[in-house]
């Protein structure tokens, strides 16, 4: 397995990654499948320090993993949200902490101070994933969406870098 940055040409499998997580799970809160421009703007910001990374295996794109924008206010520039999708056939084979562990030297060498990972309550494997990391939760927001029918709350995992 390597972690290279996220290129053009990764987007597709990329995509195909996320809009499984749209169409079956809480992990995304988007309702309704992306097209490959939707994912284009998530992953390849334009922005320098906010990053997207390819996580591959052989010649696959086997998950993908972002140092995304927190808040779009200057102050917060020093705080990068960190996200990683899996393929799901790559779930509990140890490539999430490696993926963090590649966000978070990245991170340091681009000058953040902090990390936060924004979860769905349901995701209790991402929760677990960011709590064995050091990563504290420092808030939940309750009912603050709804998909599926149902009411989710989101809770927040920071880490000081």
């Amino acid at each position: 397995m390597n972690i290279v940055e996220l290129e053009e040409r990764h987007l597709p499998d990329a995509l195909a990654i996320y809009n499984h997580y749209v169409a079956h799970t809480t992990v995304s809160f988007d309702l309704e499948p992306l097209d490959l421009d939707d994912m284009r703007s998530k992953a390849l910001s334009g922005d320098n320090r906010f990053r997207s990374y390819a996580i591959v295996e052989g010649d696959s794109l086997i998950g993908y993993a972002l140092l995304a924008r927190h808040k779009a206010k200057p102050a917060y520039d020093v705080t990068a949200e960190v996200t990683i999708y899996l393929a799901p056939a790559h779930l509990g084979l140890g490539i999430g902490p490696a993926a963090v562990a590649h966000l978070e030297a990245m991170a340091k060498e681009l000058g953040f101070h902090s990390l936060v990972a924004v979860i769905c309550t349901e995701n209790e494997r991402s929760a677990r994933l960011f709590e064995r990391l050091g990563y504290e939760r420092c808030a939940l927001f309750r009912e603050v969406g709804r998909k599926f029918d149902r009411w989710l709350d989101v809770a927040s995992y920071q880490k000081i870098i």
